[in-house]
């Protein structure tokens, strides 16, 4: 059985050692991971790593909490997405949970990375934190132009997930799948088709059951797997088989 985790920050400052982490997601099946950045700096040290791994890949972009330290370096930003390892644009996308940075600032940069990502023709990871329905709306706008669309820690409702299936997005789904109270993200799990389903653990955070309380780590992609293989009522490694395939596809490997 072959997992492919397709959103850890393995760059994140709080990893003492990627190493470490990696031989333990191998342990756990987990043979393929996308480093994802939140900003320029991130972005690098995603590339930094998954140059020193054949089955690791980096993600790039700047999400919409650090867009005030981003100062318009698209120069930079280039250079980062044109780099042979990384396979995607992210995580990008809108989160209006707090008040800053503006709503208009978040969107004008998001519809700016969506345009620069029809240039490169990679696929966009979108973060959306209560922001669903603006999402939407840029998604829509510019879908047919992207090379492939994923909602990071999908966590709208089932109605929204089949408005974003329409656009050919893919859903990927977190560790939150395994908490007790989040019945809507089972719900999803349950009805997402099987060839739009993404795992990812978005680690160090959001630890899923049986380790929630604790950081959490690439390896345990497997429980969120091997939840939604339940809910779904299908053998966790056919399931692992269909979302890595999944995977391999929507990043173009």
């Amino acid at each position: 059985m072959n997992i492919f985790n397709t959103h850890t920050h393995l760059n994140d400052p709080s990893v003492s050692s990627v190493s470490d982490l990696v031989l333990q997601a191998k342990e756990y099946e987990v043979s393929h991971l996308a480093v994802v950045g939140s900003d320029l700096s991130t972005s690098q040290k995603a590339i930094d790593i998954a140059m020193q791994y054949e089955n690791i890949y980096a993600i790039c972009g700047i999400h919409p909490s650090d867009l005030d330290s981003f100062c318009d370096d698209y120069d930079t930003l280039i250079q980062l997405i044109e780099h042979k390892k990384t396979v995607g644009i992210g995580e990008i996308g809108l989160d209006y949970h707090y008040d800053t940075p503006s709503k208009e600032k978040q969107i004008h940069y998001f519809e700016s990375f969506l345009k620069l990502a029809t240039q490169y023709q990679k696929p966009v990871i979108i973060h959306c934190r209560d922001a669903y329905l603006d999402t939407f709306q840029l998604l829509e706008k510019y879908h047919k132009q992207l090379d492939g669309i994923i909602l990071h820690c999908y966590s709208g409702s089932v109605e929204m997930m089949q408005r974003f299936l329409k656009l050919g997005c893919y859903i990927s789904i977190s560790g939150v799948v395994t908490f007790k109270n989040a019945k809507e993200i089972k719900k999803v799990a349950e009805v997402v088709p099987l060839d739009r389903l993404l795992v990812e653990t978005d680690d160090p955070y959001l630890t899923p059951v049986p380790f929630r309380g604790k950081p959490n780590c690439p390896a345990y992609v497997y429980f969120v797997l091997k939840e939604i293989a339940q809910i779904k009522n299908i053998d966790i490694q056919e399931l692992a088989q269909i979302t890595f395939q999944n995977a391999l596809r929507v990043f173009h490997l």
